[in-house]
């Protein structure tokens, strides 16, 4: 195999690979053994048909398109490791040439990593943001502590209220036949949780425990089952019980009972410092951000298209992932959004801009102030995957190839150019 690169500008590269003769015989032989049970000829069993007959009958290039992918998925990426090239995109390939007894030619065009011109990225102005935590914010913690440690009270002297949990029975119909997954017995209802559509939980309020009435709604224009879209409905409904939470004082005895102090004003004082924190964090985060924002608005970039489509798809491709650990699918997802796949990934297209610019940016940040990972920086790295992943941090090294090392170094880099931007940046 040889290849020769030509630059076309914008970031952009074609490879140019050439295979010789004998390899593209030997992969369309290697296609003919895979596929002749495949092909019946008069007079001879499945799979025992001469090759030259095959391609008497069928045409001479019946193997070429076998032969040629899977050339392609070994040559390509040989010639692109060995081209030096900093590829950032999926391959574009054009066959050039493919014929018998001849060297099969292949172009594989690429985006490359741009080169940028760094802006200002020391001394940058950004907002002065305090950190204060008020009064409210402590009591809307406790609140929260009081609410995972409520119990549940059974109601039986009044009528619902909004936040009651009601057990009820209901069936829904249209225009007198009720519809599929529509009707339920014994269900539990968080009033006020709008869990249910449009105003249904609104018109539970108000009755009592054995009341049967009719609630009417409106499902919405965009809904997963299409046929309900748009349509109103009326369910009937009863009541069966009511229950209600019950939270508890929150005094001494309280705060002794959710955290390690003795007195409410002590564990008000941590909920408070742990909220300060929290606050510093994010409002560093913040910065960081309205930094890495300035630094690449004063910076010049022009990214490829295929880097673009790239990033979308790793991006896609993350939070499908995301959705499985919630036991949804992506075409799930899209289903009940409305969604196209390419609505879906042009939805990406800002948030991927902006995270490619963001690495840029800060890689030549890291270039441009010779930021160094240590040993140690990677030892601490590795440790914490570790931790991570419950494994030994022998065995994470040994999972971890040099390629991957590298990459992981540079994500370290990153993170202290982040970090130096934000620290050499002016509060005003």
């Amino acid at each position: 195999m040889s290849f020769k690169t030509e630059d076309l500008g914008n970031s952009t590269v074609k490879l140019t690979i050439e295979v010789g003769a004998d390899e593209f015989e030997k992969a369309c032989e290697r296609s003919y053994l895979k596929n002749r049970g495949k092909i019946n000829l008069p007079g001879f069993r499945p799979g025992k048909a001469p090759r030259g007959l095959i391609e008497k009958n069928y045409g001479p290039g019946v193997f070429f398109e076998d032969a040629a992918n899977e050339l392609i998925d070994e040559e390509y990426p040989k010639a692109a490791e060995e081209s030096g090239l900093e590829i950032v995109s999926r391959p574009e390939i054009d066959v050039e040439q493919i014929e018998k007894g001849k060297n099969f030619i292949f172009t594989a065009t690429v985006a490359v990593k741009p080169e940028i011109e760094l802006g200002q990225y020391k001394g940058v102005e950004v907002d002065k943001v305090e950190v204060e935590v008020s009064d409210e914010e402590v009591t809307a913690e406790i609140d929260r502590a009081r609410e995972q440690n409520s119990r549940m009270v059974t109601v039986d002297d009044r009528p619902v209220q909004d936040k009651d949990i009601v057990n009820i029975d209901y069936s829904g119909s249209m225009d007198g036949v009720l519809f599929e997954g529509g009707t339920a017995q014994g269900h539990d209802l968080t009033i006020g949780s709008h869990s249910f559509i449009d105003t249904f939980e609104d018109q539970i309020i108000g009755k009592n425990i054995g009341d049967e009435f009719d609630v009417n709604v409106s499902f919405p224009d965009k809904y997963h089952e299409e046929s309900l879209a748009g349509k109103p409905a009326v369910f009937r409904v009863k009541v069966n019980g009511i229950k209600m939470k019950e939270l508890p004082e929150a005094d001494d005895d309280f705060a002794s009972e959710v955290s390690d102090f003795d007195t409410l004003e002590e564990y008000k004082a941590d909920i408070r410092k742990n909220l300060e924190e929290k606050k510093s964090k994010e409002v560093r985060a913040a910065k960081e951000d309205a930094v890495i924002s300035k630094i690449i608005e004063s910076s010049k970039i022009e990214l490829p298209k295929g880097m673009i489509d790239l990033q979308k798809e790793r991006m896609a491709e993350n939070f499908a992932q995301r959705l499985q650990y919630q036991g949804m699918s992506l075409e799930q997802y899209m289903k009940f959004t409305g969604m196209t796949a390419q609505q879906f990934l042009d939805d990406l297209e800002p948030a991927a801009i902006t995270q490619i610019k963001t690495r840029l940016v800060l890689e030549a940040v890291v270039k441009a102030e010779n930021l160094e990972v240590s040993d140690e920086d990677l030892e601490k790295e590795f440790q914490d995957m570790a931790s991570r992943y419950n494994m030994e941090v022998d065995k994470v090294k040994e999972l971890i190839g040099e390629k991957e090392k590298e990459t992981i170094r540079m994500d370290l880099a990153v993170e202290k150019a982040a970090t130096f931007v934000a620290d050499a940046a002016v509060e005003v």
